[in-house]
């Protein structure tokens, strides 16, 4: 069988995220720490992606078999990759519109919110952190610092502030995802491809999960967890967080 050239993209990926792992687990072990608490006063935990793939990962916290029960994902079609792709474009520039979604999800006080956003400075990512942060909620945010610092301070998609996702946040996790995103380069194609930032937010978004889960025991907490509804039995042991979370989730 011959070798496949993934031309170092399974090393980049694997490279970045051991970067998170080496320099990012004290921020990840603080908002573990917001995360069970927030279990240990029974809230929800939040969860908000500031426009197009950074969304995705808002499903992949949700309803996820090993999963936290009490993950209440902000969902709005409007900005992601599931509306047309111009259209969720425009909507992620668009200045209030992420104020719009948090007021509609009627955060509280006290409570926690996780906020992805790879680039952490798009008007989508900045009003629904400002909207938070007015309203008493703690933020975690995971972002890249390279996006936010090396993007010029008046370049277009920037907030009419200015502001970073880090300028706003309670714990802020660095992602260290290039600006540009896409890592690989083809002899013979002109553009970068093989994105990562999904992949290695998806990890940060498990490595909270667990680090979550072992404070929880740690604490004495049960933490609720979601077994695969695939697997046997799974409904059966799924059912009592069905009954305690469907009428505070609005997507369950």
């Amino acid at each position: 069988m011959a070798t496949l050239n993934d031309f170092g993209y399974v090393q980049a990926v694997f490279k970045n995220l051991k970067k998170v792992t080496d320099e990012q687990g004290d921020n990840i072990k603080s908002a573990a720490a917001l995360m069970a608490d927030a279990i240990e006063q029974d809230r929800l935990i939040h969860v908000y992606g500031g426009g197009g793939h950074t969304t995705l990962v808002m499903g992949e916290m949700f309803f996820r078999a090993g999963g936290l029960s009490n993950i209440n994902p902000l969902m709005e079609t409007g900005l992601s990759v599931f509306n047309q792709a111009l259209k969720y474009l425009e909507l992620e520039r668009c200045v209030n519109y992420g104020r719009s979604i948090l007021k509609y999800y009627d955060l509280q006080q006290g409570d926690l919110m996780i906020l992805f956003h790879n680039i952490g400075i798009n008007a989508a990512t900045i009003d629904a952190a400002m909207e938070a942060k007015e309203s008493g909620v703690k933020i975690i945010a995971v972002s890249s610092s390279y996006w936010q610092n090396e993007m010029p301070s008046d370049h277009f998609i920037r907030h009419p502030s200015g502001k970073n996702l880090f300028d706003l946040a309670d714990v802020c996790i660095d992602d260290y995802n290039p600006v540009g995103d896409a890592v690989v380069e083809v002899p013979g194609c002109e553009a970068p491809i093989g994105p990562v930032s999904n992949l290695v937010d998806f990890a940060i978004a498990h490595l909270l999960e667990i680090e979550c889960v072992r404070q929880c025991v740690e604490r004495g907490i049960e933490p609720p967890v979601w077994n695969s509804a695939n697997a046997p039995g799974g409904d059966e042991k799924n059912r009592r967080y069905v009954e305690k979370y469907k009428p505070r989730v609005k997507s369950l």
